[in-house]
């Protein structure tokens, strides 16, 4: 039996994953990384497995990375000598990114609501993206003193160096339209229209998964070696995350007031 954090459904040769904490619109947190972590390592070694489809469960798909149980580190120097516990955190959800990417099998998001940060980072893993209407697709993170550390290589890789600069930047977001747009959305389909979801799937399936996986690994070969970022990733975050600055964006968000860098100057028009 899955954990209740992250459900596993198989129906034939497809699979869904669904991250199930609705109440945090889904945030990763660490038990649900590390299950999407061993779903993978299953998933790679299934032969019969074909297509695994992510979203997310109570009307968002990724709210992006949980910091309930770091909450009291934000701010906080690191003291001398410590051993910083946000870095394995922050290195385990690069792992995942990474694993998600060399999956065999095709891998479909279907996101509805809101896929922000590092939940934007698991939509530019997938091979194959699905989005509702109502779906909001973002990387709010310099707007909050952190950098989208562990994603930034793979928004680049997926939307190129301009696009991805513009969007990482300035925290961006974009609604299911505009990222259909730019290619990082293929459909837009509603949730309700499930015609229209079984006839994706039966395109889907028309692919051999043999053929499928040796696809996939050859296009990983034609596009140039990414650089293994993680560590510097999860050094670059964990470090911004005890920063005065994070500290003082992530108390502007959780009040809904801008944060003191976004404030127009006094006498500016």
């Amino acid at each position: 039996m899955s954990p209740t954090h992250l459900l596993i459904d198989r129906q034939g040769a497809v699979e869904t994953w669904t991250l199930n904490e609705p109440a945090s619109r889904n945030a990763l947190n660490d038990a649900m990384v590390d299950s999407l972590l061993q779903a993978c390592v299953r998933a790679g070694q299934d032969a019969s497995l074909r297509i695994v489809v992510l979203t997310g469960a109570g009307g968002a798909f990724c709210a992006g990375g949980s910091l309930g149980g770091f909450a009291k580190l934000i701010g906080q120097p690191l003291q001398a000598g410590q051993t910083d516990p946000l870095l394995a955190m922050n290195r385990s959800f690069g792992d995942l990114l990474h694993a998600l990417c060399a999956l065999p099998q095709l891998l479909v998001c279907r996101v509805d609501g809101a896929a922000m940060g590092g939940g934007f980072g698991l939509v530019c893993c997938a091979d194959h993206v699905v989005a509702t209407a109502r779906s909001v697709l973002g990387t709010p993170e310099v707007t909050l003193g952190l950098p989208p550390a562990q994603i930034a290589p793979f928004v680049w890789q997926r939307l190129g160096e301009n696009a991805a600069r513009q969007c990482l930047l300035q925290g961006l977001s974009y609604s299911a339209e505009q990222a259909h747009a730019m290619g990082l959305v293929h459909e837009v389909i509603e949730l309700s229209n499930e015609t229209a979801w079984q006839a994706t799937l039966q395109r889907l399936l028309r692919a051999a998964p043999g053929a499928v996986a040796n696809t996939k690994k050859l296009l990983r070969m034609l596009r140039s070696p990414m650089p293994d970022l993680r560590d510097a990733a999860a050094q670059a975050f964990s470090q911004s995350l005890r920063s005065t600055e994070a500290a003082q964006g992530l108390s502007a968000f959780a009040s809904k007031q801008p944060a003191p860098w976004g404030q127009r100057p006094k006498g500016q028009i």
